[in-house]
């Protein structure tokens, strides 16, 4: 019986990687959709809402764009205006690829859900500790895909009370009613209804020794939620890895070309590349299977050419007794099992065989 492979869910992280110029988003969108990407993500914000002037850049930021300077004005280059939003929106919808964005204010959430009209929120891992987001978030309905980068479990457990809560209960927010949403019934339901967590290591690029993939499994056992993981290494291997060890959700970063200046674009993946590892994706997807181990339909005719049977080494005479001399064993699989072979020695041969004849059963 074949067993139907689940489907990987595959975000196609574009990010800022558009570097504010509509048309490239668009182009971005068609070489996501091209590659087979289920969604393509790029990221919805105001950058005075999201950054005081005197805020530095993040050292990755200050490595790949080459100097250092404030987050503001790297972030208002990198702005996709609404009208662009709206064009983005609609090249998905020719392409047939969903289309996604991480907010990372309030009003930037609200344009999503009621302007554009996106299935569901990704909240991006440095928002995880913005509790009034969170809560924002959840309360607009819809599922959120939560990156856990730079956090421990006990933050992990606070982010989920908030959007328990913002989607289960209508009362005044503190921490204590996140943490008792957390911990109710109907919250943990909500949770289970709404929220995927991404495992996610926050460096671009991320070395292979900091990733940690075991990390999903703790994920998984500890919130008992749908897991997957947010991939910043350099090439291919680590999120075909993540969708061998359960991953739902894989989202990547891609981009035009890696010499395209910005600060994500070094971590990113070009246009073959991201077919690659969506094609690598679906490959291990079939090959995980159901996990009982048993003879597949695909075995079947090679056992019986690789397996071997009981064999006349010689000429037996009908009566004659098998001996070791007389009885083998070779291929093909077809015929008694060596398994019997102990017990055919001494008895008489029920028929005459010829060297290389198969040995009946008797």
């Amino acid at each position: 019986m074949t067993h139907a492979p689940h489907h990987t869910f595959v975000i196609a992280e574009a990010g800022v990687n558009h570097n504010g110029e509509v048309a490239r988003a668009v182009d971005l969108v068609r070489v996501a959709a091209d590659a087979g990407a289920d969604a393509v993500k790029f990221q919805t914000f105001k950058a005075e809402r999201i950054a005081a002037a005197s805020a530095p850049k993040a050292a990755y930021q200050s490595r790949n764009t080459g100097d250092g300077g404030s987050q503001i004005a790297m972030l208002k280059a990198l702005e996709l205006s609404d009208d662009g939003h709206h064009a983005v929106a609609a090249a998905c919808a020719d392409a047939g690829i969903e289309f996604m964005s991480t907010p990372f204010d309030e009003g930037s959430a609200t344009f999503l859900v009621n302007e554009i009209g996106v299935q569901r929120l990704k909240i991006a891992s440095g928002e995880l500790t913005n509790a009034p987001l969170l809560l924002h978030m959840a309360r607009t309905g819809k599922p959120v895909i939560l990156s856990t980068g730079m956090a421990d479990l006990a933050e992990i457990e606070t982010a989920l009370g908030v959007l328990a809560f913002g989607y289960s209960e209508a009362g005044d927010p503190d921490v204590q009613a996140f943490a008792a949403a957390f911990a109710g019934d109907k919250g943990k339901a909500v949770l289970k209804e709404k929220v995927t967590l991404l495992h996610c290591t926050s460096d671009y690029p991320a070395a292979p020794d900091t990733i940690n993939l075991a990390a999903m499994d703790t994920l998984a056992h500890t919130f008992g939620l749908p897991v997957g993981f947010s991939d910043h290494s350099q090439g291919i291997a680590v999120p075909t890895a993540a969708v061998a060890r359960g991953a739902r959700v894989i989202e990547k970063h891609f981009t035009q070309s890696r010499d395209l200046p910005g600060p994500d674009h070094r971590a990113s993946l070009e246009p073959a590349e991201l077919a690659a590892m969506i094609t690598s994706i679906r490959t291990v997807e079939q090959a995980i299977g159901a996990g009982a181990k048993t003879a597949g339909a695909a075995e079947r005719d090679t056992a019986a050419v690789a397996r071997k049977s009981l064999v006349a080494l010689d000429t037996i005479a009908a009566g004659e007794a098998f001996s070791p001399e007389n009885l083998g064993v070779k291929r093909p699989g077809s015929g008694v099992s060596p398994l019997e072979y102990w017990r055919y020695l001494g008895q008489p041969a029920g028929r005459a065989y010829a060297a290389d004849d198969l040995v009946d059963p008797q």
